[in-house]
């Protein structure tokens, strides 16, 4: 038995046309760390990218010669319209990157700086110790 159906070519053309979707504007971006590292002789330069991240929200920790950094970003937006409220936004994400190096790294002796979104370390190389030869008795 065949089936038949009407078709109504307006109706797919019509459809969903009225309709707008709701955009509320450019969604927060996912944090990410980009990274440069350069060695020098006696040290390591890493320049590590954190736009929109603040300062005490940045931890590094150093373990011989492997790097971690982690960066925590709280972003929360409010558009008022009066004393209506239209929208409200909440952003909370947290990122990390750890990376070895070729040498162990002094502890004692590194120190960062944030500026402008760029996080500077300064990671002195730890002096190599040279292997001792024992005399067996």
């Amino acid at each position: 038995m065949a089936n038949v159906t009407r078709f109504d070519p307006f109706e797919d053309f019509f459809r969903g046309f009225f309709v707008r979707p709701v955009e509320f504007g450019s969604q927060p971006e996912a944090p990410s760390i980009r990274i440069d590292v350069k060695e020098q002789p006696n040290a390591y330069q890493v320049y590590a990218e954190l736009p929109g991240i603040k300062k005490e929200d940045i931890h590094v920790n150093i373990d011989g010669s492997v790097v971690a950094i982690t960066a925590e970003r709280k972003q929360e937006r409010e558009v008022k319209e009066g004393e209506r409220v239209l929208r409200t936004e909440r952003y909370f994400g947290k990122v990390s990157r750890s990376f070895q190096l070729g040498q162990d790294i002094d502890e004692a002796q590194a120190s960062a700086k944030f500026v402008d979104g760029v996080l500077e370390l300064n990671l002195p190389k730890r002096a190599a110790t040279s292997a001792k030869r024992l005399t067996i008795e």
